[in-house]
């Protein structure tokens, strides 16, 4: 079975830092691109950022070099390092998977909450 179960958010100051952790089970982590999408309550989703099967990282512009995607595979698990975090940032983020027959995966979610 696939799992994917978010931690790390919190309520944090603008100009604040967190740090998310994705732990992933039930597939085989190295063999999927992994993202980061977020929604806001009455928002639709907004994919934030990925990495590949070869480590290439790609982000939403709105990510303005504030946030880092990484994973290690021996673990397996997905990280989304946020730097200055802006009021615009709260929202719940998801970690996505998806695989080639098209079905997606995403965990609970885990609250980010940035304060002026």
């Amino acid at each position: 079975e696939v799992q994917l179960v978010e931690t790390g958010g919190g309520e944090v100051q603008s100009g604040g830092s967190l740090r998310l952790t994705c732990a992933a089970s039930g597939f085989t982590f190295s063999s999927n691109e992994m993202k980061w999408i977020r929604q806001a309550p009455g928002k639709e989703p907004e994919w934030v950022a990925s990495i590949d099967t070869s480590f290439r990282t790609s982000y939403a512009d709105f990510v303005k070099n504030r946030f880092t995607i990484s994973r290690v595979n021996v673990r397996p698990t997905l990280y989304l390092e946020m730097n200055n975090l802006e009021p615009g940032d709260s929202a719940l983020y998801y970690c996505v998977t998806r695989f080639p027959a098209g079905i997606e995966y995403r965990g609970q979610g885990t609250q980010v909450t940035v304060s002026a």
